[in-house]
């Protein structure tokens, strides 16, 4: 079974990539961020034609989560359990085939030592509590989205440009760290050693011709849903593609 994360940058305004993508590659299952989409606005029934169910939950121009699968999506749990009705909408859970799903679009943090930035400290926590209270190390576990951090210097273009900076500061780092070690594996490591690709290349500065980016789009699974991981890989084609998201998805194959 394959699983992708792909953070789209609106699902209204990339749809087509999405179909043609999926067509293309042949994923089952796939795990989106920022679709900034209100609910009623979801593409559902594009997407039933071509063979997709669909879990989302959504608001107008920010934010927002889906999941497109060709199998039943159970067990649905839309944000964290003890997000007001006005939260944002940043996460989205549930089960495939027996795989436990987790698909998150971690806060920016906007600016080091913001507001927002420590929201973004705050929601990691927050979510690490979720998984502590709702899920076992011995299950099939998988934890992907947009996380806004690059784990370590393998993921940064330039080490130097961006020490200490919003996506790669030493808290940030941490808190990333501290949500691994509820058990996680980084399938992309595990499969790929210390090659430098990226997921994400600034819109800006012709970034992606100068391959200056960052890997912040993840995908981490359980030692037992990462034993069963044949490959995973960073589909880079998509970003030259006509008016792409600045993200491109992420994709593991797993013998589940």
């Amino acid at each position: 079974m394959k699983i992708a994360t792909w953070n789209i940058n609106s699902i209204s305004v990339r749809l087509e990539q999405v179909l043609r993508w999926l067509q293309e590659t042949q994923t089952e299952v796939l795990c989106l961020q920022e679709t900034k989409c209100p609910d009623d606005k979801f593409p559902v029934f594009e997407l039933k034609f071509c063979g997709y169910e669909t879990a989302f939950i959504g608001e107008k121009s920010y934010n927002g989560v889906a999941i497109i699968s060709r199998y039943p999506i159970e067990k649905v749990q839309y944000n964290l359990p003890d997000d007001t009705a006005d939260a944002s909408k940043r996460l989205i859970s549930c089960v495939i085939k027996g795989v436990k799903i987790v698909n998150v679009y971690v806060p920016n943090g906007t600016e080091l030592w913001s507001d927002k930035y420590h929201f973004k400290l705050d929601w990691l926590m927050r979510l690490r509590e979720f998984l502590d209270s709702n899920f076992r190390k011995d299950e099939d576990v998988l934890l992907c989205g947009d996380f806004n951090i690059a784990p370590d210097e393998r993921d940064v273009w330039s080490v130097e440009a961006w020490e200490g900076k919003l996506h790669f500061s030493k808290p940030e780092r941490a808190a990333l760290e501290h949500l691994k070690k509820w058990g996680f594996v980084d399938v992309f490591r595990r499969c790929n050693g210390d090659v430098k690709e990226f997921s994400w290349w600034n819109y800006r500065e012709n970034a992606f011709a100068k391959n200056q980016g960052l890997r912040i789009d993840l995908i981490w699974t359980s030692e037992s849903l990462a034993q069963k991981c044949t490959a995973c890989w960073i589909d880079k084609r998509v970003r030259a593609w006509e008016r792409p998201s600045d993200h491109v998805p992420v994709v593991a194959e797993f013998q589940v």
